[in-house]
């Protein structure tokens, strides 16, 4: 007979991660294509943290679509952590960042920061993993937000 199997939420027994929040998000890309071209500078300069607009703009053939995608991310971020844009959460406290390979990731502040602690039990940390992709006119993200042992 096999041995029961440990929970997550039995962090002092965690060997597995547990998934604290899962959101995605689709974004029609000539919506904010127009959103650009209506509103030059306001709608990045609200959403998005300086990092971000400085990436989006260095491909000026995929703009619109990067900043799709990041927004697509931060709407799927803010449903894994099962606020929306409530409750202290805003668009800056979401930040898309790429690890040196290349992989997407999100540094999380202010109050997206603080909620995300709230959700991570004792004893665990909180680890986000993002996918971002677009095709045929549409930005897809997917943001998980898992829990993880702390001494792993």
């Amino acid at each position: 007979m096999r041995a029961p199997m440990r929970w997550a939420h039995e962090a002092r027994d965690c060997v597995l991660p547990m998934i604290i929040g899962l959101g995605t998000d689709l974004c029609d890309i000539a919506r904010v294509t127009e959103t650009l071209k209506r509103f030059p500078g306001r709608f990045e300069a609200r959403l998005f943290t300086d990092q971000e607009q400085a990436r989006a703009e260095r491909r000026k053939n995929a703009r619109a679509a990067r900043y799709a995608q990041m927004f697509a991310a931060k709407e799927a971020c803010s449903k894994a952590l099962g606020t929306g844009f409530r409750k202290g959460v805003f668009w800056r406290d979401m930040e898309v960042v790429h690890l040196p390979s290349g992989k997407p990731t999100m540094e999380l502040y202010g109050g997206a920061l603080r909620r995300m602690q709230d959700l991570t039990p004792s004893g665990m940390q909180a680890q986000v993993e993002v996918s971002l992709t677009d095709e045929s006119g549409l930005a897809n993200a997917v943001v998980m937000i898992f829990a993880v042992s702390a001494s792993a």
